[in-house]
């Protein structure tokens, strides 16, 4: 067996990064007021609002603003933008809720002190993870053992997830073995040298890739059950798929797609079923009013870029497969299918300069809140697809139709996640997004969808 490496997971990582940002800043706060003339934030048995309040800021504004996606949080250049806007937008709001936190101090300076102090915190930190804890003795070594046709989709798969997951080799395990695998960064092992590559390697993982275990050869299910009863750690690849990507790989999935989909209590649930709903008429009718209150603006941009019709419906495939007519604001030419229905691709030249603008922003969904109030759609949900689409692609993708057993929604895991779908092979990734959804949906999802919601609306990302 070999030696135990550290790694960090990722859930451990995003963990770790939420609390050494919280302990950072309040470390460098309350040195600065026991050091310098500083006394706008003390952390006192009396002050403990102003702590918690500070804590929730962070965390909130950190999630907007992408300071826990791990792949940007390993890379300085990138990382760095995302501190300023949180540290700068936590600052602000702070200072505009003085009923839960401090009087702005007769010093305006001490207000420089703050945002500083908390910049350079989350700064410093953010440093040493991605010197110490984003680096290769913190890798999980990990070797296949599986099928060649497997071994590229997974390979790409785990390196885009996590770029601390890092597999070493593969080995093929079908009695009636194919050629050699030519995969850059991957090299191919004899079945007889998986001892001595773990030990080399120091493997800390093996992943099973195999879609029928009937062809894994004899003498290596016998090697990986004593590795298994000797501790160590065996995983089935559409497991670690589904833990690193969060989505379902039902391109892997066969005829025992039954084992993959104990989907979520909460679809049954009437307690959470309940507060979805109310939540759902809460929302839409704080949205509708926003919408009343941005309609003069829309109409002016309407008027002079779009040239006619506002809003346009559109038939749409609900819950149980039940149509419905959706409702937008117009962002395309008009007629714009005269020819028939075609996917809608990124630079789209049917899109009007004003209807870039309103998906851009999102704004062009703001109508859909009145499909919402309605009970047609729900605020978090599959993107509801039109009825041809739906046809071609039940035809081509697997269990497609399974995301209509829960309600549309006007923002989901797979809008938050992916781009827009524009091709298949898009819907393919939109699909795994939506049935990881419909298998864990759950009330702390949601709220995670709605956070990251806010952040494709802040960066932009709508087509």
């Amino acid at each position: 067996m070999p030696k135990k490496g550290i790694h960090f997971n990722i859930s451990e990582r995003k963990v770790l990064l939420r609390i050494f940002d919280i302990i950072s800043v309040l470390a460098v706060l309350y040195f600065l007021s026991l050091t310098f003339d500083f006394d706008y934030f003390t952390i006192t048995k009396e002050n403990w609002t102003w702590v918690v309040v500070l804590v929730l800021y962070i965390s909130v504004f950190g999630t907007i603003f992408e300071l826990y996606d791990l792949q940007k949080s390993s890379k300085i250049e990138s990382v760095f933008a995302n501190i300023v806007l949180t540290a700068s937008i936590t600052v602000l709001f702070y200072f505009l809720t003085p009923f839960l936190t401090p009087l702005l101090p007769d010093n305006r300076l001490q207000i420089l002190y703050f945002y500083v102090a908390i910049l350079f915190a989350l700064f410093v930190w953010r440093l040493a993870y991605i010197t110490f804890i984003v680096s290769p003795r913190f890798y999980k070594k990990v070797l296949i053992v599986g099928e060649t046709s497997n071994i590229q989709a997974i390979v790409e798969a785990f390196n885009m997830a996590d770029p601390n997951y890092k597999i070493v080799g593969f080995i093929n395990c079908e009695i009636n073995k194919a050629e050699k695998v030519k995969f850059k960064g991957i090299v191919e092992y004899s079945p007889k040298q998986i001892y001595q590559v773990i030990k080399d390697e120091n493997i800390s993982e093996v992943v099973i890739a195999s879609y029928n275990s009937e062809t894994i050869a004899p003498t290596i299910y016998k090697d990986l059950t004593a590795l298994l009863e000797g501790g160590f750690s065996i995983r089935e690849y559409t497991q670690v798929y589904e833990d690193l990507t969060l989505r379902i790989p039902i391109q892997f999935i066969g005829k025992d797609f039954y084992k993959y989909f104990p989907f979520s209590r909460s679809n049954q649930n009437k307690l959470y079923l309940f507060f979805h709903r109310f939540f759902d008429i809460l929302i839409s009718i704080l949205g509708i009013l926003a919408g009343i209150l941005l309609l003069p603006f829309i109409l002016l941009g309407n008027a002079i870029c779009n040239r006619g019709m506002l809003f346009y419906t559109q038939e749409r495939i609900g819950k149980h497969g039940n149509l419905f007519k959706i409702i937008k604001f117009r962002t395309m030419i008009e007629n714009a299918e005269k020819e028939g229905a075609v996917w809608a691709k990124k630079n789209d030249s049917r899109i009007t300069k004003f209807g870039k603008f309103l998906r851009h922003s999102r704004l062009d969904e703001i109508p859909q809140f009145w499909n919402i109030l309605k009970g047609d759609m729900s605020l978090i949900g599959p993107r509801p697809e039109r009825p041809y689409f739906v046809r071609e692609l039940s035809q081509l993708l697997p269990f497609y139709e399974t995301r209509h057993i829960v309600k549309p929604g006007l923002t989901g895991w797979a809008q938050v996640k992916t781009r827009y779908g524009s091709s298949v092979d898009d819907s393919l990734l939109k699909l795994q997004y939506d049935l990881y959804y419909i298998k864990h949906r759950s009330f702390f999802l949601d709220a995670n969808i709605l956070v990251k919601t806010l952040s494709t609306m802040i960066f932009f990302r709508g087509q």
